[in-house]
């Protein structure tokens, strides 16, 4: 009885290996695509929101060194396809924020915590984009963020009839605020989506706030 237990768990885990080893592949094989049609033929938000989730649920099917192993074959293989600038564009953060999602969502921790650290992996690689542009184009590319917060914000005080003239530092807190709100609601509508489509494929992430499960049960 001991000896049939023993082969069974042996004939279950080699048949584990090969299925984790495709279904990383093909994970990470859906994440690079998403992100090849996206660049090409951008399709606004709709495909952006789905880039971290096939390497989340990597993590959450497989763990943490699959998830690991999915990021790198997404790299490699955009980095093939598209490049290394742009290889590295997805990896730096969306391969990354995959990972961080997949462990947190793994743990159960709160929204707004995964959330929280998402938004400030993705100002990270907001910060990362603007360097390397940077670097590649031989120009400040922080210059022309600051000049498009400057013109929105002056189009805010001219509405508002507020008299003041906000100053270099300002702006740039204003821009990066800016940079780190759009994250937070970014990372929300993908804790949304990933909510609706993981549990419907068997690995669900941590419940929403009661907020939220209040609007989505109206709708």
């Amino acid at each position: 009885m001991v000896r049939q237990t023993k082969d069974s768990n042996k004939n279950s885990m080699k048949l584990e290996v090969p299925l984790r080893m495709v279904e990383t592949a093909f994970l990470a094989s859906t994440a690079s695509l998403i992100w090849f049609i996206n660049f090409y033929f951008p399709l606004g938000p709709v495909l952006r929101i789905f880039f971290p989730v096939p390497i989340a649920l990597v993590y959450l099917r497989w763990g943490k060194r699959a998830a690991w192993m999915a990021a790198l074959t997404c790299g490699l293989l955009l980095s093939v396809l598209m490049g290394p600038v742009r290889s590295l564009l997805f990896v730096i953060p969306f391969a990354f924020m995959g990972v961080l999602l997949g462990s947190t969502w793994n743990r159960r921790v709160p929204w707004i915590v995964s959330i929280t650290l998402g938004a400030l992996l993705g100002t990270i690689g907001v910060f990362f984009r603007i360097w390397l542009m940077s670097v590649l184009t031989s120009e400040d590319l922080w210059i022309y963020v600051i000049n498009q917060v400057t013109d929105f914000i002056e189009w805010v005080i001219l509405k508002l009839g507020i008299l003041v003239n906000p100053s270099v530092f300002w702006i740039q807190v204003g821009a990066i605020a800016l940079i780190i709100f759009n994250n937070f609601i970014y990372l929300f509508t993908v804790h949304l989506a990933a909510w609706l489509l993981l549990d419907r494929l068997g690995n669900p992430i941590p419940r929403p706030p009661r907020w939220v499960q209040v609007i989505m049960d109206y709708e």
